[in-house]
């Protein structure tokens, strides 16, 4: 197996979910005692946070570009930024690392690809589901994006700050969020993406039956494993 290098972090919860996930996948797909041979870097997140709100993209890009080269001074064979959002200033690590660095978009947009989904609902942070670069990434793929309108994407956003990325899941948020879901079917969403790692704490994918949700962290970690036991990644 390839080592998996994470660049976490942000937030914590979601990263600890990120290293669980691909444990737990490593060890389905190997069985016995195997486990995934990972190297982690969690970044103070009230730091990148800061850079967010300040609209410092370029200085948090340049940031996590010089984490990302501890993790492959360190032998990570495969990189992983453990952020929907972050996915912004990802363009560095893809120049740098090519192929070894997985973005976050393209093996979401390869799930709903393969279940048949052309219009897909975007949920995440307010920077995800306002900006144009994770949409526009999913577009690439031929799909055709839909967003909350922007009192859900407040509350979505809302949510995430002040109470997910604390560890707090709370019923009524939960609830709120299968209120935007349906918003988003109504306007002919065929699947909804959850881009947001500390969504899928909160929302569980049999939460809602009426159609598929894709849990970015998990596709991205079978991505990850996928990778670390594949064929060799060109550099």
């Amino acid at each position: 197996m390839r080592r998996i290098g994470v660049l976490g972090g942000m937030s914590w919860e979601s990263t600890a979910e990120y290293y669980r996930l691909l444990n737990e996948i490593a060890s389905k797909r190997l069985g016995g005692l195997h486990s995934a041979d990972l190297l982690v870097r969690s970044v103070d997140f009230a730091e990148i946070e800061e850079m967010q709100a300040g609209g410092a993209w370029e200085r948090a890009g340049a940031r996590l570009a010089a984490e990302a080269a501890t993790l492959s001074d360190a032998g990570a064979e495969v990189i992983v930024l453990a952020t929907n959002t972050m996915h912004k200033v990802a363009g560095a690590l893809e120049e740098t690392y090519g192929e070894r660095f997985l973005h976050l978009g393209d093996t979401t947009a390869a799930a709903v690809g393969a279940a048949g989904v052309g219009r897909v609902g975007l949920l995440g942070t307010g920077f995800t589901m306002s900006q144009p670069f994770y949409a526009d990434r999913l577009r690439g793929h031929g799909l055709e994006v839909v967003v909350p309108e922007e009192q859900d994407q407040a509350t979505v956003h809302r949510i995430i700050y002040q109470e997910l990325c604390l560890g707090t899941f709370l019923d009524s948020s939960r609830q709120a969020y299968l209120e935007v879901i349906d918003r988003l079917v109504t306007e002919g969403c065929e699947g909804v993406v959850l881009g947001c790692t500390e969504i899928e704490l909160l929302l569980p994918m049999e939460t809602y039956a009426e159609v598929p949700l894709f849990p970015t962290t998990r596709l991205h970690c079978e991505a990850a494993i996928a990778a670390a036991l594949g064929p060799g990644i060109s550099e």
